[in-house]
Formats: C-alpha cells, structure tokens, sequence
C-alpha cells in the first residue's frame, strides 16, 4: 500500500520532538475526538511547550494531518503485513478480515480515524477531507490489485472493500467485534460465487462484467 508521509525536518532533535508531538495527539485524538483536544492538553500530554509545538506545527490543521499521515503508515505496514502471511492469493484477499478481528478486539479500538476525522472536521478543513479520501483511494486500490493478483476483477476488489469499510463502522458503533467475521464470511461467498461464473472461453462468448479468467 502507498505510504504517505509528512515533509520531515532535517535537524534529529526536531524530528524527535515532532514524532512526541504526533504521537500524543493521535492517542488524544483518537480516545476523545479532534474538536475535543485542545493545544494545552496536547502540551501537558507531549510534555513540550506551546511555543515549540507552533514552532514545528503552524496550526492545530497541520498537526491533524500529520497524525493522519502517522495513522496511515501504521494501517498500510500492518495490512501488508497480514496479507503477505497468507499462503495463497485467495487467502490474501480474506487477510484483511483476520486483520480487522484483532484491531477490533483492542481495548482502545475507536473506529477508523479517517472516517472520525472527516465526520468531525470535513466541512471546515477540505485538506482533512482530502487526507481521508486519498486514505480510502489507497485502501481501494489496494484490494482492487489483490483482487486483479487472485485472476478476478477489480470489481471484486472494490466489493471486498465495501465489507471490510462496512466492518469497521459498524463493530465502532454497536461494539460488536463479530462483525470482521461476518464481514470475512461474505467475501468467501463472494469469492466461491465469483469461482463458479463462467468465463468468457466456457461461455463461448464474452464474458460478463466483473468475470475473471482462470
């Protein structure tokens, strides 16, 4: 998956201090909520001073942005992670579900925090909505190309997005961690329906959309 990342700063010292400052911002954020956390409980919580942090972050927007950034390389390493221990390619595809069992089961699981920080600060900050939507994108073209690898369609891929995203907001609303499971026993019966088509040479013709070779 592609890892976006922040524009770092040269000097060590300051790249220690700014991964603090990310770091406990993304555990506020995440636990109470962007509007939630104000600039002097980050201070307390980094244990820096307020002229330090607007001294490496401008504004509260561009703090938001690098936590987004610093979530965003922590699900793509984790996921590509799970998906290369799978032993096959269907396996691959069905590996992001295994993954979202074990991050839902976590004490401090809060939901996605992409889809959190649009909910709350979309409509005011169209840099955060595109940080989630380029976040989504890549997700999709992840699944779209583990789809394309096992011979289906980047259809598919698309679909087995949809129930891992549906997975994730409702197992953060309701609390039901079952709902990765759910979510994983759908996309086997995607993938089994999807075994099963034909395909453009049985058929003798042209294949239908979202039909694979193989």
């Amino acid at each position: 998956m592609t890892r976006q990342g922040d524009a770092g700063l040269r000097d060590s010292g300051d790249l220690r201090l700014r991964r603090a400052v990310i770091e406990s911002a993304d555990a506020l954020y995440y636990a109470h909520g962007f509007r939630a956390v104000g600039m002097d409980a980050l201070r307390q919580h980094a244990g820096v001073s307020l002229k330090l942090i607007y001294r490496l972050f401008p504004s509260k927007e561009s703090i938001v942005l690098a936590v987004l950034d610093y979530r965003h390389q922590i699900w793509a390493g984790e996921v590509t992670a799970a998906v290369e221990r799978a032993e096959s390619p269907r396996e691959r595809l069905l590996a992001i579900y295994d993954y979202l069992a074990g991050w839902f089961r976590a004490e401090n699981f809060r939901g996605c925090v992409f889809i959190n920080a649009f909910g709350e600060l979309a409509t005011e900050s169209p840099a955060v909505a595109a940080k989630a939507a380029e976040h989504k994108r890549d997700f999709r073209n992840y699944m779209d190309q583990l789809a394309i690898d096992a011979g289906f369609s980047a259809e598919l891929g698309d679909q087995l997005m949809l129930l891992a995203e549906g997975a994730q907001v409702t197992a953060a609303i309701t609390g039901d961690v079952s709902m990765a499971m759910k979510a994983r026993r759908a996309a086997e019966m995607l993938l089994s329906f999807e075994e099963t088509r034909p395909t453009a040479s049985s058929a003798g013709g042209v294949g239908a959309p979202g039909s694979h070779g193989g």
